[in-house]
């Protein structure tokens, strides 16, 4: 069995933390169990049952963690976070979403439909690489989304990123 204690839990809770008061890019987490394992389970069922009954965390916080015990369930879970999503940088307070295919004009007329609330002005706008972006040569060539997000919806980046994966290959510029 593999050893797993407090510092394991501190590793992971500070994971999320950062994650969620965007000090760290979101990244797929997984926490995979031995087969018929319960570590992981039991922490959840924790989460679930104490932290948001008392208002510590919202219920959707926990969202983007994956507990399993099944491993091709968890590379489906890293795997599928890449799938079209590629990664962000932040310029000034505008925020730049970087992926493979740009979304179709439905597509992101449904992205600002479904995360309107998480923008502290204007919407989600497809962008070419900005100024900041060119000058430092930095994945100049990827298509972008950008958006100004209201600091406390910063752990909504999650739900984004996937909205932006279930498109799948059926994106286009």
């Amino acid at each position: 069995m593999p050893a797993r204690g407090f510092g394991t839990l501190d590793e992971m809770f500070e994971l999320l933390t950062l994650q969620q008061t965007g000090k760290a890019v979101p990244v797929p987490i997984v926490l995979l169990d031995e087969p018929g394992g319960t570590f992981w389970t039991g922490l959840e069922r924790y989460v679930h049952e104490h932290m948001v009954p008392a208002g510590v965390i919202s219920p959707d916080d926990f969202e983007r963690v994956l507990v399993t015990d099944s491993v091709e369930e968890a590379v489906a879970e890293i795997t599928g976070f890449w799938r079209n999503y590629d990664s962000l940088r932040w310029v000034g307070d505008r925020l730049v979403l970087r992926m493979r295919q740009a979304p179709t004009d439905a597509q992101l007329a449904e992205l600002n439909e479904r995360f309107s609330g998480v923008c502290a002005e204007g919407g989600i706008a497809r962008t070419e690489a900005l100024p900041e972006e060119v000058a430092g040569r930095d994945k100049t060539d990827l298509p972008r989304l950008v958006l100004v997000p209201k600091q406390r919806h910063i752990g909504s980046l999650h739900h984004l990123i996937r909205a932006i994966n279930d498109f799948g290959s059926d994106a286009a510029g």
